[in-house]
């Protein structure tokens, strides 16, 4: 088999002898036998690759850790090639290339090589780094009075005590972990900007963004614009979830602290309204309704769940995800099942990255089989996820009785705005964050996030709070310049959901709509998004799907209107 540099030597060599370079038509070829090669090399690669970190995050074992860090730097390895980037650059620089199918592999693979223009030395620190760090993450359990507990426990005990003292045990035991990681963090973010500066880039923020072909200008018109659109909204709403909070644990409102949230970093919805959602899914196989959800619509994930890691134990990484070990239909979720509310939604969530990935048309070319974007395939997720709380999704599925259904009514319509304004507001903390955290590192870290935790989200820092609890954040590190995607997801599964409701189901307005055996919606998902893969950029098959490029306005007036 032929290597990709001895491609390129052939090329060179061609362009040599006959004293001219290729025209349009000989570009494009060389770039196919480029890919061809590369696809060939690459592809067994992210297979061994995606199964060792699958393997990793199972078992939370160091020798599985450690073979992952060593596939992942080889993977990136072949990135960093500077002549291959060079034949990239030049091709994409040319403007020869007028294939529609070969240019998007183009601008993907050329994205994917300058990212990588590392130093093979520099590269093989932060992998190592990152990957040492996803492993404390993944094995690390706080303590109360000596006793280890779970992420699952503390949340339990965020969600239901009542005494404050208990409750500030848990929050200060889920922050333990960011004492033990900030340090590596704080430094894997100086590589990495090491590693942008040296490819021309101001900060690894700024690179992230642009190989991902977003704009920070654009970014910062959209949250600064959910910033003032939310601002009044969710100051009505968070007062008065405050004086519920402040009532149940029988404390002032002026005394409400962190730990008086139902979840660490307060971005999720507290359950507060007089009824308990859990209650409904507290003897329901969770597993087994999202396997029939799915079906019902006509995107089966039963190939998915035999595969998948369902349920918690010792050492497994305690949060969960979706991966696509080989463009050809492996997918596997990871999760913690309970039988509450909170899995519902995260497992609907996870099996929508999960569909689609699956159902990618497997005549697209292997570099363009993976989502339009990161923030696209989070919208797909955040489309199903949010069915968890509708109640004629619960009614259907849960098989409840129409007074049942009404209750859920009474607090539903709330707690759906509740979840989206307060997860506004905490991506908006994520983004400017770090967006500071990559401009200058050696700042009070510590002091610029609470800063930006009670500009946006109005929550008080503890007294004399000196602690990295932003490194309890396992994004940081794992899933850097990540977080605004989901923001940008949710917008997009808003725009999505009233293209479907308005013109796919011909109806006048989303009342009652669950999509439970609506088939119609998982074919328009099937044919208009998944399917395609990255055969277009986000914003070409956003539009072709729905008419129109992304738009804020259909969130707006779906949640904050």
């Amino acid at each position: 088999m032929k290597t990709l540099s001895m491609v390129l030597m052939t090329l060179t060599i061609s362009i040599l002898l006959f004293g001219c370079a290729p025209n349009g038509k000989e570009k494009e070829g060389e770039l196919e036998k480029f890919i061809t090669v590369h696809v060939q090399k690459i592809k067994p690669m992210e297979k061994e690759t995606n199964l060792a970190s699958w393997g990793a995050a199972v078992t939370g074992k160091s020798e599985d850790y450690d073979k992952l860090s060593k596939l992942t730097l080889r993977l990136r390895q072949v990135y960093t090639d500077p002549q291959e980037y060079a034949f990239l650059k030049d091709m994409k620089e040319s403007g020869q290339v007028k294939d529609a199918k070969l240019a998007r592999q183009l601008d993907v693979l050329h994205n994917a090589y300058l990212k990588n223009q590392i130093e093979p030395e520099l590269l093989k620190r932060i992998v190592d780094l990152g990957t040492e760090i996803e492993k404390n993450f993944s094995t690390f359990r706080g303590t109360i009075e000596g006793t280890k507990i779970t992420d699952n426990e503390i949340k339990e005990i965020l969600k239901t005590e009542t005494d404050s003292a208990k409750r500030k045990q848990a929050w200060l035991a889920s922050k333990q972990v960011g004492a033990a990681v900030a340090d590596d963090i704080i430094q894997l973010v100086k590589l990495r900007n090491q590693a942008a500066r040296k490819i021309g880039f101001d900060n690894y923020h700024t690179l992230s963004l642009t190989t991902a072909e977003q704009d920070v200008k654009e970014l910062d018109r959209i949250f600064n614009e959910l910033y003032e659109l939310t601002n009044e909204p969710f100051a009505e709403l968070k007062a008065d979830l405050d004086r519920i909070l402040a009532a149940k644990c029988s404390i002032a409102v002026a005394e409400l602290m962190p730990w008086h949230y139902h979840d660490p970093f307060f971005q999720e919805t507290p359950m507060v309204y007089e009824l308990d959602l859990d209650a409904y899914y507290k003897d329901k196989g969770v597993k087994e309704l999202a396997a029939r959800f799915y079906a019902g619509i006509g995107l089966p994930v039963e190939s998915i769940l035999v595969s998948s890691d369902l349920y918690e134990r010792e050492g497994k990484n305690p949060h969960a995800f979706c991966t696509d070990i080989d463009r050809e239909g492996d997918v596997r979720i990871l999760c913690n099942i309970k039988n509450n509310e909170y899995w519902m939604e995260v497992t609907l969530h996870e099996l929508g990255h999960a569909v689609y990935d699956k159902y990618h048309d497997p005549k697209v070319p292997y570099p363009l089989r993976e989502p339009a974007h990161i923030f696209t395939t989070e919208a797909i997720a955040m489309f199903f996820g949010r069915l968890s709380r509708n109640p004629v999704w619960m009614q259907q599925m849960l098989e409840l009785s129409d007074e049942q259904r009404m209750e859920i009514e009474k607090v539903s319509s709330k707690y759906a705005q509740l979840k989206q304004i307060i997860f506004a507001r905490w991506a908006m903390v994520m983004y400017d964050f770090e967006k500071q955290l990559y401009a200058n590192p050696d700042q009070d870290l510590n002091s610029l996030w609470w800063d930006t935790v009670e500009k946006y989200q109005l929550v008080k820092r503890p007294p004399s709070r000196n602690k990295p609890d932003w490194a309890a954040k396992i994004h940081f590190a794992i899933a850097p310049c990540y977080y605004h995607n989901y923001m940008l997801g949710e917008l997009l599964a808003s725009q999505l959901h009233h293209h479907i409701v308005h013109n796919i189901l011909k109806l006048e307005s989303d009342k009652d709509v669950s999509y439970v055996d609506q088939s119609k919606a998982g074919d328009f998902l099937a044919r208009k998004v998944f399917e395609a893969g990255n055969l277009y950029h986000w914003n070409e098959m956003i539009e072709r799907a729905t008419g129109q490029p992304l738009t804020p306005k259909y969130f707006v007036a779906q949640f904050v209107e």
